[in-house]
């Protein structure tokens, strides 16, 4: 070694000399030569070469990486007045780095805090706990010493730490004096103490310079800052480019919400030529660091398609990462997939499950999806009494949706005890602006529900929701104007209401336009229209439109006879239960028996 050591240096026998010596490897990224002669002059009593042990110890630079006696040789330096030391406990306690528990320092984070101090407050390390009294002790020492990097550290523990120890004005001072002496940490903690205070976005000046200022300097969350004012235009002109360019140094450093930002810039083109797959990337990347947002945004990419091909397996996946992490929206993503058995098998408790998972998040939608699956009887009982009570509460409050909902758990008993009367109050309620309320309340008054029956007035209100576009509410208006139930016929408006719905696929009103149109209402026959519509509600499964449609092929009622497509639909409404379906399966001519081939008497006589 002492060859080697001459060779490189000379030799040298002074402490200071072999602490020169041992910079120089260092510089020469010859750690593990160095870490003899560094020991030797803090065996020598030099504090400056105690101070590089112990980092070499917390780094395992040129030695095997011991926490414990990284951190005993530290706080030694730092008990000799070592400025530096000093700081870097310092931002060890308040990072709660395990190396003061006796632990092994992570090699990324022991590398950050020993580079710059300062620095590693916005480094998290997992499963570690703060110790803001001891760090407050030591980081006080070193900023009353004058350094810039400890006045960013006891800023940080007035602004961040403890209630107790929290003093904005003091942090605010020292922020602005490590600003003063370019500490990068400095300009950005006096940055965000402006902003603060700023009262618009055209007082964001002096803090984008400083922020400008921090980001030049590598810290990445004042690359992602600067990248938000740059992009919004707060303080600095707005410049999508030079945001989008901040964004990416940001990304580039690991920080998630620059990834995060970065992907989406990719994805919308701003700042930047649209690339779907690189920002997919870099929002992934995101995700993977427990970003929610990020990865409800991935699954959003899957869900829908468009320049990525969609796949709804990886939308599932990615929406349940998110939702996992609270993302309330992603909740509600996750709840629809496996409500349409998209993706995932098709689940209605699962799928209430997230429903109620987003609703108890504030999602408003996800309570009344919860809502739709609690009135099917798919989802929990306890589900019952949480959807009722969220309606409840709305209603109360003015709101006209839960108002209706609250009035149709009134109406049926869900989730409280069935009082019909009191849902016709709120169902009235909520008819002066909820289509479903109009057709629930028209309804209750046609049949008597709650009030006494009024059938004229109960179908004015099923008429307001019909002309709202609600398809049961144009069915049962048409059903209504046909039967005359409300004291009016007219068979021409049903059928225009009922061809609406079957429009929309409303399988009952398909049989219905098949009806009129077949004869015996008051609107001309059209007997191969009605054939038509009854072909569409039979492919639907509506058992009497199967019956209707066999007897139309049987008899050519619209021009064609198909006896074999008659039995075929019979049989499909016989399976389905339809009543007297026998006697039409009866009439039809018997199935004729195959032709018999003469038989060929096979002989090898006469050869």
């Amino acid at each position: 070694m002492a060859g080697l050591i001459n060779r490189v240096s000379g030799w040298v026998a002074s402490p200071a000399g072999k602490l020169r010596a041992a910079r120089k490897l260092i510089a020469a990224n010859k750690r593990a030569e160095a870490f003899p002669l560094l020991a030797q002059a803090a065996k020598a009593g030099l504090i400056d070469a105690e101070f590089e042990v112990a980092r070499a110890y917390l780094e395992g630079a040129g030695v095997p990486p011991s926490a414990s006696e990284g951190a005993r040789r530290l706080e030694h330096a730092a008990q000799k007045d070592h400025i530096e030391a000093q700081s870097l406990l310092a931002a060890l306690y308040i990072r709660g780095i395990p190396a003061l528990a006796g632990h092994v320092v992570g090699a990324a984070a022991a590398q950050l805090a020993t580079t710059r101090p300062a620095a590693a407050l916005f480094a998290g390390v997992e499963g570690a706990t703060p110790d803001f009294a001891q760090a407050l002790s030591w980081a006080r020492k070193a900023a009353n010493a004058g350094s810039a990097d400890a006045q960013a550290l006891l800023a940080f523990i007035y602004t961040s730490g403890p209630d107790a120890l929290r003093d904005l004005p003091q942090a605010e001072e020292l922020y602005r004096q490590s600003a003063e002496a370019d500490c990068p940490q400095g300009c950005l903690g006096y940055a965000l103490a402006l902003m603060k205070k700023a009262t618009g976005p055209e007082e964001y000046g002096p803090a984008a310079m400083l922020m400008q200022r921090a980001a030049d300097a590598g810290l990445a969350t004042a690359e992602y800052l600067a990248g938000v004012l740059a992009e919004n235009g707060h303080g600095v002109p707005q410049d999508l480019a030079r945001a989008t360019e901040y964004y990416r140094l940001a990304s580039m450093h690991g920080l998630r919400s620059g990834q995060a930002r970065y992907g989406v810039m990719l994805l919308q083109g701003r700042g930047v030529a649209p690339d779907p797959t690189e920002g997919e990337t870099w929002l992934r990347r995101a995700a993977l660091q427990g970003d929610p947002d990020a990865a409800a945004m991935v699954g959003d990419l899957y869900a829908k398609g468009g320049e990525l091909p969609p796949n709804l397996a990886e939308a599932a996946m990615w929406y349940r990462r998110a939702a996992e992490a609270g993302h309330k929206g992603a909740s509600r993503a996750l709840g629809l997939l496996y409500l349409s058995g998209a993706g995932v098998p098709r689940d209605p408790v699962e799928a209430a499950h997230w429903f109620r998972i987003a609703a108890e998040a504030g999602e408003e939608q996800a309570k009344h999806d919860l809502a739709g699956l609690v009135m099917k009887g798919q989802a929990q009982s306890e589900d019952s009494v949480r959807t009722r009570e969220w309606f409840q509460q709305a209603a109360a409050g003015g709101d006209l949706v839960a108002a209706y909902n609250f009035g149709v758990c009134l109406a049926e008993g869900i989730g409280i005890e069935r009082n019909e009367t009191e849902a016709v109050a709120w169902l009235r309620r909520a008819a002066d602006g909820v289509a479903n309320a109009q057709y629930w309340y028209g309804k209750m008054l046609v049949d008597g529900r709650g009030a006494l029956p009024d059938p004229a007035e109960g179908q004015v209100w099923i008429a307001k929701a019909a002309g709202a576009g609600m398809v049961d509410a144009q069915v049962a208006l048409a059903e209504m104007l046909v039967s005359g139930r409300a004291g009016r016929t007219d068979h021409a408006e049903a059928l225009i209401l009922f061809e609406t719905a079957a429009g929309t696929g409303h399988v009952g009103a398909m049989f219905a336009v098949g009806a009129l149109l077949g004869g015996g209402h008051d609107v001309p026959w059209d007997r191969p229209r009605a054939q038509y519509w009854f072909r569409r509600a039979a492919e639907h499964g509506h058992g009497i439109a199967q019956q209707m449609l066999g007897r139309y092929l049987a008899r050519g009622l619209a021009g064609e006879i198909d006896i074999e497509q008659a039995r075929k639909w019979f049989q499909r409404a016989e399976a389905l239960g339809v009543a007297d379906i026998a006697a039409d399966l009866v009439s039809l001519p018997p199935i004729a028996a195959a032709p018999v081939e003469p038989k060929v008497q096979i002989s090898v006589a006469g050869h």
